[in-house]
């Protein structure tokens, strides 16, 4: 699970990354990034980090080593895949030649295949009125158990919506639960991708598969 703070213009200012092994918490990683380029006053509203407290850090581009190699251990994921692609893209537009986990056996040299916990669950439950993150929370009755898991993960003053590793933990708890769900339980990796895609071509791309 990752995501990312920050913009075109500012750049990455702040990653958040969770590994999951099954249902657990194998791993975190998250640290502020010095801006490529000035942080907008909207920006630094929403994530709360301004230029001078990012810039006593290094750029997010000397994280190659963590990036890639988690690519190569797993698929990525997040909420809204399109922009933690599209900036993870902005710095490094290929990954090494990483496994294309939609098709056994098969290398690619791409960021994706992404899961996407946004258009997943706007696939399987059609009928919500929203899909934002802290809503998707609240309606599944996730919150306690992501308070717990911040308290355990984040660095202090960063657990909240819109700090990188507080919403990446948000949507590794909205993965795990699908496994909890009667009739998902059963889902594999292959639909899990399939169903991410943006687009019906993209998924009929990948192939096609029944949910039951």
């Amino acid at each position: 699970m990752i995501d990312f703070e920050g913009s075109r213009q500012s750049g990455i200012v702040e990653y958040g990354v969770v590994t999951l092994h099954g249902d657990q918490v194998e791993a975190t990683y998250t640290r502020l990034c010095a801006p490529i380029g000035t942080i907008s006053d909207r920006d630094r509203l929403q994530h709360g980090i301004s230029e001078e407290l990012a810039s006593e850090h290094d750029r997010f581009e000397e994280e190659w080593a963590l990036f890639s190699g988690l690519r190569e251990t797993g698929p990525l994921c997040a909420h809204n895949v399109a922009v933690e692609d599209g900036l993870l893209r902005s710095v490094w537009p290929y990954p090494r030649n990483s496994p294309d986990f939609a098709e056994a056996g098969q290398l690619t040299a791409s960021w994706g295949p992404w899961l996407d916990t946004l258009y997943l669950y706007r696939r399987i439950y059609p009928q919500m009125e929203s899909y934002k993150l802290e809503d998707l929370i609240a309606v599944f009755g996730l919150g306690e158990e992501l308070t717990a898991q911040a308290a355990l993960y984040c660095p202090e003053k960063r657990g909240r919506y819109h700090c990188a590793l507080y919403d990446a933990l948000a949507s590794a708890l909205l993965l795990k639960r699908l496994y909890a769900e009667p009739e998902l339980g059963d889902l594999s990796l292959r639909w899990l991708i399939m169903n991410s895609a943006a687009s019906s071509a993209n998924r009929d791309a990948i192939g096609q598969q029944d949910l039951f």
